[in-house]
């Protein structure tokens, strides 16, 4: 192997480096001295292309660029009074909670009662039996981004109108632009509706995988109705395996 080639091996075997850092949700590394192997030796110019990435933060200013357009979406949909009535009952605006470049995204139908209280999305009931999904997973709340259609309250906790969730469109579409998952768990029939346009029940869609912008979506129940059809966990539990196959990821207990 001559020394352009090893070279370039030496440089992927780095960006698969940087890549497993960046999947580890690692952001910051500390500048470090550069050595270069005897039996490796390297031209100058590709020395100091290496240590450049080397020192670099696996999150580039793309990153840091996604973070803060992130933050001006949120205060964009603070604002939003395109549902008069959504906004003058609501409490406040739930966005998204997460982390940008998550290897899964789960989207709900709206908030409820604690989320609006809280401003966060999946507090309440059903966000507890979530948390314990992911926990079950082999996830932590916190590696996922979690999101619903709706960024705010339906009155009474009523199902969205297609209205509501044509305004609420943008701003989901901005949201997992910015995020970028690499897996998506569509959460209910309303979640399943309204991120892929398809009116089939969810009975007959969940356990199945469909895309969103290339995206691959799982579909299965959502957390509520599992708190009034708890028989049914089985087969979220069953889905979830499903979606962790796919994501080449272990199943946890097996």
């Amino acid at each position: 192997m001559d020394e352009r080639k090893k070279a370039d091996e030496l440089a992927r075997m780095l960006g698969q480096h940087l890549d497993s850092l960046r999947a580890a949700g690692i952001e910051w590394l500390p500048a470090a001295e550069s050595t270069t192997s005897p039996s490796m030796p390297l031209p100058v110019v590709e020395q100091s292309s290496l240590v450049a990435a080397a020192n670099a933060s696996p999150f580039s200013e793309d990153h840091e660029q996604r973070q803060h357009a992130l933050k001006a979406l949120q205060q964009q949909v603070a604002n939003c009074t395109r549902c008069p009535q959504l906004a003058s009952t609501r409490t406040q605006t739930v966005f998204g909670v997460g982390p940008l470049d998550p290897e899964l995204c789960f989207i709900g139908e709206a908030p409820g009662a604690d989320e609006d209280r809280l401003g966060e999305p999946f507090v309440g009931a059903a966000g507890q039996l979530l948390d314990r999904i992911i926990v079950a997973s082999g996830f932590q709340r916190q590696e996922v981004y979690i999101c619903n259609i709706l960024r705010c309250r339906p009155p009474g906790n009523r199902t969205p109108t297609p209205e509501e969730a044509h305004h609420c469109q943008e701003w989901l579409e901005k949201t997992l632009d910015l995020v970028r998952p690499k897996f998506i768990c569509a959460l209910g029939g309303t979640a399943t509706k309204y991120l892929l346009g398809m009116d089939t029940g969810i009975t007959k869609l969940r356990g199945r995988f469909f895309e969103y912008r290339g995206i691959p979506v799982l579909c299965t129940f959502h957390p509520s109705y599992l708190l009034r059809s708890p028989e049914k966990k089985r087969e979220v539990w069953e889905d979830m395996k499903t979606l962790l196959t796919r994501m080449g990821r272990p199943i946890p207990g097996k």
